[in-house]
């Protein structure tokens, strides 16, 4: 059995990509391990024991920060940002499967807040709200901040996906009898459920841990990105490892559910094929 020899470039993209992981999970490893330190540990290597005491402790009461409200705070924006993400880049991929007059235009103007800074669209629209005598809040003002945000990214996705769609299955549906109604219902709608659920990943965590884009516009209470900023000059011990930790873990889990439903209803879909 020949092997073809691997030449310069692959053992260059190797280290690349090995570089690439420690430097991106490095720090994440550096803050989980701390995050176990021992009750009089502190912030830095080495480590003063190995308990779980400030996993216990982020939900005592702080002196500084403020944990379970911040992160329902967020947690209920993301869920906010994500449901009307999913509805709008979804009607948005039904429009621009057919031409109309002004569509270049609209989309453009879709995807131009990907490339104007976030610090800026965050100042933009808290200094439009003090001006219209409306209270920036998280559920107001970030709330439009954040889909600035996500509904390029979402609708961007579902282009892609109706670009590849094929409209045979739709008219065979229409073949059968079933109305436009029944044909996106049955037919449409359960083959791009998958991408559907994506784009509800997608503005769900680019919401939840976006922080530029709430500066500006949260009000006076903060989101959980905020909060943690706000507690990294003030909080001297690993409780802000601890409170990472947990962050983390909690992404990591909704990124698997997501990735279960998503691969179920592929597997089903392929049955009905």
């Amino acid at each position: 059995m020949n092997h073809e020899k691997r030449g310069l470039e692959f053992y260059l993209l190797a280290l690349f990509f090995v570089v690439f992981v420690l430097f991106l999970y490095g720090p994440l490893s550096a803050i989980l391990i701390l995050s176990f330190q021992g009750p009089d540990g502190g912030l830095t290597f080495p480590m003063n024991g190995v308990s779980t005491h400030w996993f216990f402790n982020l939900f005592e009461k702080q002196a500084v920060g403020d944990f379970g409200a911040s992160f329902r705070r967020s947690f209920s924006l993301g869920l906010m940002v994500m449901v009307v993400t999913v509805i709008v880049s979804l009607l948005a991929g039904l429009a621009f499967r057919r031409r109309f007059r002004g569509s270049t235009v609209l989309f453009y103007a879709t995807v131009a807040s990907l490339v104007v800074p976030s610090i800026i669209v965050s100042l933009g629209i808290g200094v439009v709200f003090q001006e219209g005598g409306l209270k920036p809040a998280w559920y107001s003002s970030a709330f439009g901040a954040h889909l600035t945000w996500t509904l390029p990214f979402g609708v961007l996705i579902m282009f892609a996906v109706f670009n590849r769609f094929s409209p045979a299955y739709e008219e065979a549906a229409r073949d059968l009898g079933a109305s436009s109604w029944q044909t996106f219902r049955h037919v449409v709608l359960p083959m791009i459920a998958p991408s559907l659920i994506g784009v509800g990943l997608f503005g769900f965590t680019l919401s939840y841990d976006e922080f530029a884009r709430t500066l500006m516009t949260s009000g006076t209470y903060n989101t959980l990105p905020l909060e943690i900023y706000g507690m990294t000059t003030n909080v001297t011990t690993p409780v802000l490892y601890a409170l990472g930790t947990v962050t983390t873990l909690f992404s990591f889990t909704i990124i698997l559910i997501a990735l279960g439903i998503m691969t179920m209803l592929s597997r089903r879909q392929a049955k009905i094929n």
